[in-house]
């Protein structure tokens, strides 16, 4: 599936431990949140322009990819996976104010990030061009996005094949581990649409779907799960692979699925990979 029309959003914050594993815990040191488990905010790493080939914004450069991560041309570019949940929704509105989001499919996500210390808006950690970005080509229906769901039986996980080797990048987790999931997310993420201000490292997405022309459709990045000691430590490099799974419990455990991903096995039931070879542009 492709997405050059939808808007493309990530929520920062959202797994305990993620930012101060990525190093950016600082940058949310002004950011006050109600709720203590509530995520810092939301940041844009796409926008469909509403012009032919508009230049205006890097933002407005079609980032994804389902099978490529481009290096960025500067040299010292230090980039991690960020494996996640994409959740495909629809968006409905009064007037120009977002009412409802409707989860109706999720897949494999990978929010690949640049650490750029002194970067004054996350955006600017997520989309450097073509390719920075992935989703999983397989993509699974939402039966309801609530407890008793599909969802509430999924992990998430994450490895980096280099020199023929996995290794374990994330830590395996259930989804349902988010601290902001199902209804909680949906309503947080709307009044974040809505009333979320340009301030500190967060950006007015309201100002962004405006110019966007209010798009019927969002893929949100619901958060990055914790990493390993390994790929804490580790960046990407040419020739690497970056895998992330989301899988079936019912089905597989994490013995069996890291077999199926060392064979290369995308299409066993119950699973959905996103494989990414990182190349130099």
């Amino acid at each position: 599936m492709e997405f050059e029309k939808w808007i493309g959003i990530g929520v920062a914050g959202n797994f305990t431990g993620h930012l101060e594993q990525a190093g950016e815990a600082s940058d949310f040191v002004g950011v006050t949140v109600s709720d203590v488990q509530a995520p810092k905010g939301i940041f844009p790493f796409y926008i469909p322009s509403t012009r032919a080939n508009d230049p205006s914004h890097f933002l407005h450069v079609y980032p994804i990819s389902s099978d490529t991560i481009h290096l960025p041309a500067e040299a010292d570019a230090k980039l991690q996976i960020e494996p996640e949940v994409a959740l495909l929704c629809n968006l409905r509105y009064t007037g120009n104010r977002v009412v409802d989001i409707l989860p109706c499919q999720f897949g494999a996500y990978n929010d690949c990030s640049i650490r750029r210390p002194g970067a004054k808006k996350i955006s600017e950690k997520k989309n450097w061009g073509a390719c920075s970005k992935g989703v999983s080509s397989t993509l699974i229906d939402i039966d309801r996005f609530a407890r008793g769901g599909i969802l509430d039986h999924y992990r998430l996980t994450c490895y980096l094949r280099r020199d023929g080797e996995l290794h374990l990048y994330g830590v395996d987790s259930p989804v349902r581990n988010y601290s902001y999931f199902y209804g909680t997310l949906l309503d947080w993420l709307t009044t974040k649409l809505n009333e979320q201000k340009d301030s500190g490292p967060l950006e007015s997405i309201s100002d962004w779907l405006r110019q966007a022309g209010y798009p019927a459709q969002i893929l949100v990045g619901i958060g990055a799960t914790q990493y390993t000691s390994f790929g804490e430590t580790n960046f990407l490099q040419p020739r690497d692979e970056s895998i992330v799974a989301l899988y079936d419990e019912r089905q597989h455990d994490a013995s069996t699925l890291e077999n199926l991903l060392a064979n290369n096995e995308n299409k066993a039931a119950g699973l959905c990979v996103l494989r990414q070879k990182v190349v130099t542009v």
